[in-house]
């Protein structure tokens, strides 16, 4: 149980005034090791440069160390742009010289999303997920807690690590109080830094403790005079000490020892001379110093600055072209000044010189001093992706060869799931910048990249590619697809339509075309309005129902017009025959699949909606479990996996499994809360808690989730599952505001009927207002309640019938209603709709004054977790006048 090897830093003699910070690393130390309730947590401490965290870090590494495992990293200004480099060498101890094998046993499902991350597998397949790496190095980190812990993992200066392994540690401090494992992090004010800020401050909000060092006190720094220099210190002398330094540690330790070095006298008459030295441990001063040793220690010095990380003594005297006895007298000079430490690999004594050595290079030496580092790194072996960051720096000058490096390097970032990273590389690839011919790949790239990041920025640079020649056919297509499925994304179906209905006609015939018509049908048909619905669906059903379904391209024509059929309520068992012909033995075909890219997940999307809504709901189960597995194994985990377990809960809602669908909806929802907020996933998932929690009878939970969600006008420009208006109606009718919901309703009802949409399981909006007017309206909810029952006779499911049945009995003379909800429970209880079927036999019990119906109902509502239905026929049941 050792502690990462590491030459730290010099630090002040003594821990002089942080007996606090001590003691609440020792009581988190000890919490991690109490025998009856072992407990981990998250400690930051935060502080000026120099103002001793990594002194502190040092004392809590050293408490911990004969009691724990521990593991440590630092950040730096050279690993900023280095994807999971911190991870990387926190892990490295355990990590370190695994053959594939034994990484595939410690990592296990986790081996193909993050064992790329952290060097133990190759990146294969599609881009990786940013959020499922960041899962997966959870579980990773989570298991090496278990297997090697207690573990006390320590952080310092996590203001300068990279971005991926700040979103890791943002999202893994959140869980790590269930592991036996400590987090201790220090950084600089968060304040100071950019994009940094939300991660660090994530990571605070997840600390047991958080602390803010100051610098030291005027006793405190005569203490540490004393200690370097000796008892007889004048109080003049180490006033003027505290006061040249201002208390910082860091500079104290470093303006004492160069007192030591001069061998001055620590008395009043040697005050005056502080300020002159002082000014030697930073800044200009430190530059000239750094000059005074000669320009072979200085040109080591620019070279190690560039290299920054790891940095290896013979990448050292390469860089600095010394040989290997001038680089061996260089780096002793430079470690006895106090400017490197170490000596294979070589470490900058404190961050604050490596700052200001780097800066101190001539730009020009310094951009040149980055092209040959990239150089040297790539000749070593290293690969592209460590290369970059050097490649970054280069001053552009129209290489086409850089161009490409930087593609390639972009590509490997992308696929270990460093999305930032890879756009990095593609900007800088358009300053050089590239030849015309390869300008639009590089915008298409760019576009590609930032997908799952930056919406915006996705479209800014997939409609650069598409204005630009250089793209063959194919690709353009792809772009176009690719355009409008961020748009459909920032629900913006409206141009995510117009986008590829303009590309379709300057398109060839052939298989890009082909995609773009199926793409054009399918963000019209998604849409939450369009300018002729019925048109459109004529045109598909010309072009897709007689087609066998023999290529990708005709299965995704045969997906959409299944799925248009079922909105419109035509013939369902057409509806699913069509489906059938759009998968392959039940399952999406190859190339069609949940994480193909070319065509997209919309199609098996849905083809299980469509399942969903004609109720063959084991068939979307399959679908939807299919969906849940390829994304968890490929480490889709941000929209893809919400949309999975939303569409499972929709399942276990139609199914009458109400308990399991709220589960499953909750899960989407948290994962969803993860990605962004207003997502198409999050009305979805909304949409369908609500109606589950309407269902359950949990009317107060559902306001609630629709007022901490916005669940309510304006809605979004696209197709809701089920119909957000229709439930919004139903919610209100739950809480007695008949008439805002007869408003709501009606205005379902215009827009659904529009466009031909009459599915009255997906948009019960006609059941809803008939029940809503039949009192004061009885007219027109009986019309109502009639055209409703003949669209669900034409769709012809046994839920549409049954539900239409239901509504007409509660609108009938008790005579009538009898009959009819006799009807309701047969048609009910030969669907797959418990729920449904539950609520037509208590209130066929009710009617008919039978116990045992009753009985009946209420068994099947508890099972399906309607805890008020339940309660309500019970209620019947245990009245003393039960049934009349």
């Amino acid at each position: 149980m050792t502690a990462t090897p590491h030459d730290q830093p010099p630090t002040p003699r003594l821990l002089l005034e942080r007996e606090l910070e001590l003691a609440a690393a020792a009581r988190a130390v000890d919490t991690l090791l109490c025998p009856a309730r072992p407990e981990g947590g998250v400690l930051v401490y935060t502080g000026e440069a120099g103002v001793g965290k990594t002194s502190l870090l040092g004392a809590v590494r050293a408490t911990a160390e004969d009691r724990c495992t521990v593991w440590s990293a630092r950040g730096s200004q050279a690993t900023t742009s280095v994807p999971f480099h911190l991870v990387r060498q926190l892990l490295h101890p355990v990590l370190d010289g695994l053959d594939p094998d034994e990484g595939l046993e410690l990592l296990g499902e986790d081996y193909e999303i993050a064992g790329p991350a952290v060097g133990l597998a190759a990146a294969s397949g599609p881009p990786a997920c940013p959020q499922g790496v960041c899962d997966g190095l959870g579980r990773l980190v989570g298991r090496l807690a278990r297997s090697h812990g207690p573990l006390v993992l320590v952080v310092d200066d996590a203001h300068w690590a990279d971005t991926e392994s700040l979103c890791w540690l943002a999202s893994f401090s959140a869980h790590v109080s269930g592991l036996p494992l400590l987090l201790v992090i220090a950084h600089r004010p968060p304040e100071l830094y950019g994009s940094e800020l939300g991660h660090l401050a994530a990571v605070g909000e997840a600390a047991r403790m958080r602390v803010a060092l100051q610098a030291f006190t005027p006793d405190a720094t005569a203490e540490l005079v004393r200690t370097m220099l000796g008892d007889d210190a004048d109080a003049s002398f180490c006033r003027e000490v505290w006061a040249v330094t201002g208390g910082n540690p860091y500079e104290a330790v470093e303006l004492l020892e160069k007192v030591r070095a001069r061998d001055i006298k620590p008395v009043e008459e040697s005050a005056d001379l502080l300020r002159g030295i002082g000014a030697t441990a930073h800044g200009r001063g430190l530059i000239d110093r750094l000059e005074q040793i000669g320009a072979d220690a200085t040109r080591f010095a620019w070279a190690a600055a560039v290299l920054g990380i790891d940095i290896s003594l013979e990448l050292v005297q390469s860089l600095a072209g010394l040989r290997k006895a001038q680089a061996a007298d260089c780096l002793a000079r430079l470690r006895a000044a106090r400017i490197l430490t170490g000596t294979d690999p070589v470490e900058f004594v404190h961050p604050v010189i490596a700052t200001a050595v780097y800066r101190a290079i001539p730009p020009a030496t310094r951009t040149a001093m980055h092209g040959r580092a990239a150089w040297l790194t790539s000749q070593a072996g290293l690969g592209l992706a460590p290369a970059s960051r050097h490649l970054l720096e280069v001053q552009p000058d129209d290489d086409p060869e850089l161009v490409e490096q930087l593609r390639a390097a972009a590509a490997e970032h992308l696929a270990v799931g460093a999305p930032d990273a890879a756009r990095r590389c593609l900007e800088r690839a358009l300053r050089e910048p590239p030849h015309a011919r390869v300008r639009a790949h590089v915008h298409y790239e760019l576009g590609c990249a930032t997908l799952h990041t930056s919406l915006p920025t996705t479209v800014r640079h997939l409609r650069a590619a598409l204005d630009l020649q250089g793209l063959d056919d194919e690709s353009r297509a792809d772009a176009t697809c690719r355009l409008a499925q961020a748009l459909a994304h920032n629900n913006e179906m409206r141009e995510a339509a117009a986008s590829v209905k303009a590309a379709i006609a300057h398109t060839p015939p052939g298989l890009g075309r082909i995609r773009l018509q199926a793409a054009h049908f399918m963000y019209e048909a998604c849409r939450g309005e369009e300018d002729d619905g019925p048109a459109r669906s004529r045109r598909l059903a010309a072009l897709a129902d007689h087609l066998p379904g023999h290529s990708n391209a005709e299965r995704a024509l045969l997906t959409l017009r299944a799925f248009d059929g079922m909105l419109r309520s035509e013939d369902a068992a057409h509806a699913v025959a069509l489906s059938d012909r759009a998968l392959d033995g039940g399952r999406p075909p190859r190339g069609l699949g949940w994480t193909d890219t070319e065509w997209g997940w919309e199609y098996p999307l849905l083809n299980g909606i469509t399942c969903i809504y004609t109720d063959q709901l084991d068939r979307a189960e399959e679908l939807f479990s299919e969906a849940l597995l390829a994304y968890e194994v490929s480490g889709w985990s941000g929209v893809h996996l919400a949309l999975a377990y939303t569409l499972m809960g929709g399942v276990h809602r139609r199914r009458g499994r109400l308990a399991e669908a709220e589960t499953f909806l909750r899960e989407g929802l948290r994962l969803a809360d993860r990605v962004g907020s207003g997502l198409p996933v999050h009305w979805d998932a909304v949409c369908t808690l609500i109606d589950t929690l309407l269902a359950r009878g949990h009317t107060e939970q559902a306001q609630r989730i629709a007022d901490e969600y916005d669940f309510g006008p304006p809605y979004p420009d696209l197709l809701v599952f089920p119909d957000a208006r229709t439930v919004r109606g139903r919610l209100l009718l739950a809480q007695g505001r008949r008439k805002e919901a007869v408003v709501e309703l009606e205005a379902a009802g215009a827009a659904l009927e529009a466009r031909g949409h009459h599915n009255s399981v997906y948009a019960p909006w006609a059941l809803e207002l008939a029940r809503a007017l039949a009192h004061d309206d009885p007219d027109r909810a009986a019309s109502l309640a009639a055209q409703a029952r003949n669209d669900a006779e034409r769709f012809g499911t046994d839920t549409a019938v049954g539900e239409a049945l239901r509504c007409a009995a509660a609108l009938a003379a008790p005579s009538d209603a009898a009959p009819l909800l006799a009807q309701a429970v047969t048609r009910l209880a030969a669907s797959p709709s418990a729920y449904e079927h539950a609520l037509a036999r208590v209130e066929y019990g009710l009617l008919v004054k039978s116990p045992d119906e009753l009985r009946r109902g209420l068994a099947l509502a508890e099972t399906c977790g309607a805890d008020a239905l339940a309660a309500r026929a019970s209620r019947a049941l245990a009245s003393e006048q039960p049934l009349t």
